[in-house]
């Protein structure tokens, strides 16, 4: 059969295209604008990067951080323009409080920790899509943008709360000796060398929060975890029980030792959350973290705490939350405004080309099944950018066979046979079609490479299209007219 494997390309090609995406609701992932979710962006935290980096807190160094306070919540680069101005105002040698920065001036201890904070992001990328996993978010989209901030999208997130402390926290688990002796000296400002002052979280009830004075260097912290999870204390409270590796267990064991008959302060991101006396070194590598949390909060802080804490601390540069009647109405309307014009654009075809419009209305059914099939296939996000690249691809798609039939016009004016005029005005049409197709195709790999989130939607559905109207315009339309013109002599055209 002459058209044989034509035919049973295209009839693969729809049964395939089909059933990827049938039934839509479950094949086609849809974007953060379409089902609701979360957006945040993430940035480091520069302020307590350069505060936590500090090898030594004195009177002058919490001058400095007190003229800082303002700054808070600004971007890295902001920061540490302030820091670098105040700390030459003040009179402030940076290089005194980092010994572990071979610098010999400000700058260069300036230079090293924005090095530090952007070469710290791709740890941060690896170990927040680690704690997403584990807190069970489907489709997440995770991506670096630039050197200092990370885009979180979590579409269909129904506790945003909840999935923002989990991204947020640090996780920075530290063991700390508790100096008993000094604190009311330290309360005044007085802090002995060494030593800092932490404070314990508010609780309800507290007027303020209650101090302890803490060794500066940490005993322990949570590079030697092994394994986080939840268990219950002998008064039925859920506790988060930690399990060292054989180099943390053996460290615990040196740093209890040391520690009888002293307070071993377990410390969260600066926080302590418990500090109980150590009466006997403690073998076997388990600790517990007690505290007030419900059964949640101890999931979430074990999730946190298996993925790692983060190199850096970070804070949101950018937050948005889509509620999910707002995505739906976002899919009615753009179903609403892709129905109108494909219907639109039927009916100016068949008024405008006739029996040839019919055949390009074909054309244009059999593209939108091949860019569903594609986005289901390929697991692509469809997003409301995405909904107007489909909107696009039906003009664009409309547009080919326009051009291909405006050619055969053309040939037949010169009166060549029908046949004839048909082969000859593909050919004449095609690389016009291909080059015009080339060059969005080129614009949308830009818009992919460098957009985000629902830009990228975009550039997918409409590289997509681009190539299932060349394959419908120059392919299927081809084969139906070659259909009709082979099987009886069509002399002439409806056109």
């Amino acid at each position: 059969m002459k058209f044989g494997w034509r035919i049973a390309l295209v009839l693969i090609i729809i049964v395939a295209a089909y059933f990827s995406f049938y039934p839509p609701k479950e094949k086609i992932n849809l974007g953060l604008d379409l089902q609701g979710g979360m957006y945040v962006v993430l940035e480091v935290d520069a302020l307590k990067l350069f505060e936590s980096k500090a090898s030594d807190i004195d009177s002058q160094f919490r001058e400095l951080l007190s003229r800082l306070t303002d700054k808070k919540g600004l971007s890295a680069d902001e920061v540490f323009k302030a820091i670098e101005d105040q700390a030459k105002d003040l009179k402030v040698d940076l290089p005194k409080y980092f010994p572990d920065i071979s610098a010999p001036d400000n700058k260069a201890v300036i230079k090293e920790l924005k090095g530090r904070a952007q070469g710290a992001m791709d740890n941060v990328e690896e170990i927040i899509r680690t704690r997403i996993d584990e807190f069970g978010v489907a489709e997440p989209q995770i991506q670096l943008q630039g050197k200092e901030r990370l885009i979180v999208q979590l579409p269909g997130i129904e506790n945003a709360k909840r999935a923002k402390e989990i991204i947020e926290r640090q996780a920075l688990l530290e063991f700390k000796i508790v100096r008993e002796e000094g604190l009311e000296e330290a309360l005044k400002g007085n802090i002995p060398a060494g030593c800092q002052l932490v404070y314990f979280e508010k609780e309800e009830g507290q007027e303020k929060e209650a101090p302890l004075l803490v060794e500066s260097s940490a005993k322990l912290t949570g590079e030697y975890l092994e394994s986080a999870g939840v268990s219950w204390d002998q008064f039925g409270r859920p506790v988060v029980s930690l399990t060292f590796n054989d180099a943390g267990s053996k460290r615990f064991f040196d740093v209890t030792k040391e520690s009888v008959g002293k307070r071993l302060a377990i410390l969260l991101d600066g926080h302590p959350k418990s500090a109980p006396n150590v009466n006997e070194p403690i073998s076997g590598g388990r600790a517990q973290i007690s505290g007030r949390f419900s059964e949640e909060e101890a999931k979430d802080l074990a999730v946190v705490l298996r993925a790692g804490s983060l190199p850096v601390p970070i804070q949101l540069a950018e937050d948005r939350t889509v509620g999910p009647t707002l995505g739906q109405d976002s899919i009615n309307k753009g179903l609403v405004a892709a129905g109108i014009g494909m219907m639109l654009v039927i009916l100016f075809m068949i008024i405008r080309y006739k029996f040839s419009g019919l055949v390009a209305d074909l054309a244009l059914i059999f593209n939108m099944i091949i860019i569903f099939g594609a986005l289901a296939g390929f697991s692509a996000t469809l997003t409301l950018p995405g909904i107007a690249g489909i909107i696009l691809t039906i003009g664009m798609s409309v547009d080919a066979n326009v051009i291909i039939f405006e050619r055969i016009k053309e040939e037949l004016k010169k009166g060549k046979t029908v046949r004839t005029a048909i082969a000859d005005g593909f050919g004449r049409a095609f690389w016009t079609i291909f080059d015009a197709q080339t060059t969005t195709l080129i614009a949308a790999f830009v818009l992919f490479q460098f957009g985000t989130g629902p830009i990228k939607g975009f550039a997918v559905t409409l590289s997509i299209g681009i190539f299932a109207s060349m394959f419908t315009a120059l392919f299927f339309s081809r084969l139906v007219f070659d259909l009709v013109t082979t099987r009886r002599d069509v002399r002439r055209l409806s056109i």
